[in-house]
């Protein structure tokens, strides 16, 4: 069929690890190989920014921010958008002294 267009909701929500990386490795894959444009609606903020390169944030089902995806993890413009991506966890440096 060849579609230049893919809405994807929440593809990989209930998938093993191992499967949500084939899966978007392949959403990767024909994004490059075939031009494909995909809408990939996930709560997942690690795998959108992997996967992305601009992002829509909706709060309460309004759209309050859009960008590049850099721009909207360097420099939120929205409060809603900054407790967002503050909630992402962090992987803590161990200091083995």
């Amino acid at each position: 069929m060849n579609p230049k267009f893919i809405i994807a909701d929440e593809p990989i929500a209930s998938l093993d690890v191992s499967m949500q990386a084939q899966i978007v490795n392949l959403f990767k894959k024909l994004k490059k190989e075939e031009k494909l444009t995909c809408l990939f609606i996930a709560h997942d903020l690690s795998m959108v920014r992997y996967i992305s390169d601009r992002i829509g944030v909706m709060n309460k089902g309004k759209l309050v921010e859009v960008g590049k995806t850099e721009d909207i993890y360097n420099n939120p413009k929205e409060e809603y958008t900054k407790l967002l991506i503050n909630s992402i966890p962090k992987i803590k440096k161990i200091n083995r002294a």
